[in-house]
């Protein structure tokens, strides 16, 4: 169902502007978003947000009835800049392959796909499809290559002095430092990197003048290369490589091996593709930066309008284990899907402003978030949730196209995760031990409680440290056991008293707060003071110790279940 314009949530906003822009500019025809993406290696959390901003909005489009195209280039016809760290397989030999296309470079060993942006771009692709992220894919290497922007790059070099004189305007300029989502996206680095008059990001082309458009190298396809003559009459481009030497005379109007330099070459295919809405980074917001500058270049050189571009922000990482990072350094959406439900992660991206930072849990977090999540869902359910929150999680849910996949019985995370640590992922007493939760309303099959329960076990087996995962002891603790006084005993002898008619997830949680309760003379239902909490927490250690040997551990109902009741019987009976 379409949101109104009149909700409050950022989404909508959006929406309503892009669509009051482009019937302003292009009547009639679709609704153009975009995304960029560089495959140059693992496309991280921060890079996710440069899809999920437009893909928001194109979805909350769609759903009022509009056509649509979300437009995701992947820039793999950028340079390979550098050799990345902690790729399994990759070492300082690679750097033989520096200044190629990335699709000429080869995949890592061991990889089924032909080059190295299409090995980087698989996983993201899977993740996409998994997130219900519709889009249009553009290889910019086969668009480059096929002759497309054949036009568009014979205008840039006839204009190159006028985006001579746009660049040198920002020449000079030193952005401040911003923090920045890292890596920074690698068109932006290769940006960064020139100055003055020579610099690789404008394309100047030394003593000769200034080019916009780049050639890879005829012999060692390297972009090391330096235009040396261009005459516009002919299109007759020569160059020079400074790597092996090679040298050669080309017709411009006829020759697809080279591109545009980046800050001509994204104002080009805003022009080109009509692109109403793209956000940035915040690495581009500068002065002097990508989306200034092309700005002034998409108007004055394209005869093109700038895209509503939002800037967005940092987004971070809490506790990504370093047994299952990413290799390359940097969690991935793949990383995040072994973990949480593509709804969980959806919702991340969707209730927070793009100009708002904000992280993605890898560690005990990700349960606080699931807790957050399972309350908003029953807000929607009993229709006592604010229009703002109603907005985010239909966004998160389901797409234009229809409802997300879901876990069936989405029982609690947390709780999910401590059966999964119990059980070490075994699932005749992981079955054993749902079924348990609520024997009014077993669950009959994992099934059920899929993909949630792969998610918990995939967390709890690679992001939970191994010295904080539960181990239940295999033997009393006669020292412990032997050491309690009469109180400590008492407490041990009227939980295990009251373990069969207590017997579900809802009776131990009352039993085990209900025991110092009864020690200190107090009616079960009472409420707790400050004295009885330091009481609850004391049995609640005593319990721990005496299961799995430490202070803490999964909430005790969970865990008493997990363990079952004549081994808890065989660790407590003092």
């Amino acid at each position: 169902m379409a949101q109104s314009s009149t909700e409050t949530d950022w989404v909508s906003r959006f929406a309503d502007e892009v669509i009051a822009e482009s019937e302003r500019r292009a009547p009639g025809k679709p609704v153009v978003v975009a995304s960029g993406l560089s495959p140059s290696g693992p496309i991280h959390l921060g890079n996710l947000r440069e899809v999920m901003t437009p893909h928001l909005v194109a979805d909350e489009i769609r759903r009022r009835g509009h056509e649509v195209r979300h437009l995701i280039s992947w820039d793999d016809y950028d340079r390979y800049r550098k050799v990345p760290n902690g790729i399994e397989g990759i070492d300082a030999s690679w750097a033989e392959h520096i200044g190629k296309p990335l699709t000429s470079v080869p995949a890592p060993a061991g990889s089924p796909h032909p080059n190295w942006a299409e090995h980087f771009k698989a996983a993201m692709v899977e993740s996409l499809a998994e997130l219900g992220v519709d889009y249009d894919p553009i290889s910019q290497t086969e668009q480059y290559t096929a002759g497309a922007y054949r036009e568009q790059i014979l205008h840039a070099m006839k204009h190159r002095g006028d985006i001579d004189a746009i660049l040198d305007q920002y020449r000079t300029k030193k952005a401040p430092k911003k923090q920045s989502q890292k890596p920074l996206d690698e068109a932006e680095l290769e940006a960064e990197e020139g100055s003055g008059a020579a610099s690789e990001d404008d394309g100047s082309g030394g003593a000769s003048g200034y080019f916009p458009y780049k050639p890879y190298c005829g012999q060692c396809e390297k972009d090391l290369t330096t235009v040396t003559s261009y005459d516009d009459e002919t299109t007759e481009l020569a160059y020079t490589c400074t790597n092996c030497g090679f040298a050669e005379t080309v017709k411009l109007s006829e020759f697809n091996r080279g591109k545009l330099v980046w800050k001509v070459d994204w104002p080009m295919r805003w022009a080109y593709e009509g692109v109403i809405f793209e956000p940035s980074g915040v690495d581009h917001s500068s002065p002097g930066s990508s989306f200034v500058v092309g700005g002034q270049i998409v108007r004055d050189i394209f005869d093109g309008v700038q895209p509503i571009g939002p800037m967005y922000a940092f987004v971070g990482i809490s506790g990504m284990a370093k047994m299952s990072s990413s290799k390359g350094g940097v969690p991935t959406a793949a990383d995040a899907l072994k973990i949480m439900e593509p709804q969980l992660l959806r919702w991340l991206y969707a209730r927070r402003k793009p100009n708002q930072s904000f992280k993605i849990a890898f560690d005990q977090e990700i349960q606080r978030l699931y807790d957050e999540w399972d309350k908003l869902e029953a807000k929607v359910a009993d229709g006592s949730v604010l229009p703002a929150d109603a907005a985010a999680h239909s966004r998160a849910a389901r797409t234009a196209a229809g409802e997300l996949p879901r876990t069936p019985r989405p029982l609690p995370y947390r709780t999910l995760a401590s059966v999964m640590d119990i059980t070490a992922g075994h699932d005749e007493q992981t079955l054993r031990i749902l079924t348990e939760l609520d024997p009014e309303n077993p669950v009959t099959t994992l099934d059920e409680v899929r993909p949630r329960l792969d998610r918990a076990e995939n967390w709890i087996t690679n992001q939970v440290p191994a010295d904080q995962r539960t181990i239940v002891r295999e033997e009393p603790d006669t020292e412990l056991l032997g050491s309690l006084d009469d109180e400590g005993r008492e407490s041990l002898r009227l939980l295990l008293e009251g373990l069969d008619t207590h017997w579900s997830l809802d009776g131990l949680t009352t039993l085990v707060y209900g025991v110092p309760k009864v020690m200190a003379g107090l009616d079960a239902e009472a409420k707790p003071t400050p004295e009885l909490k330091l009481a609850q927490r004391a049995f609640f250690a005593l319990l721990y110790k005496l299961l799995v040997s430490r202070e803490t551990g999964p909430r005790l109902p969970t865990l008493l279940l997990a363990v079952g009741a004549d081994r808890v019987r065989k660790l407590l009976a003092a």
